[in-house]
């Protein structure tokens, strides 16, 4: 799989998660569902970050705190997707 392939197939599946359950995967979920090792998980969501995805971890933890447009840690800034609210915005 080319890289770029493998980076769309990662931000789909985080998107779709974050969509469906609020929260994000984390890389060992990740790696699981793409098929690929945790540590090509790990990078996939790094290089996500590198290549201007304005995301980010939590300090101090591997756990995805915002994935744009959504932040999984209350904000301000409240999303309701098909009518249910229950998403933050960054």
């Amino acid at each position: 799989m080319t890289e770029t392939a493998l980076l769309d197939r990662a931000h789909a599946t985080i998107m779709t998660q974050v969509v469906t359950t609020g929260r994000a995967p984390h890389h060992t979920e990740l790696a699981a569902t793409l098929g690929i090792g945790i540590d090509e998980a790990r990078a996939a969501i790094d290089a996500l970050w590198a290549a201007g995805i304005p995301g980010w971890v939590h300090p101090g933890t591997d756990l995805i705190a915002s994935f744009p447009p959504f932040n999984l840690q209350p904000t301000q800034y409240r999303i309701t997707i098909d009518g249910k609210p229950g998403w933050y915005g960054q």
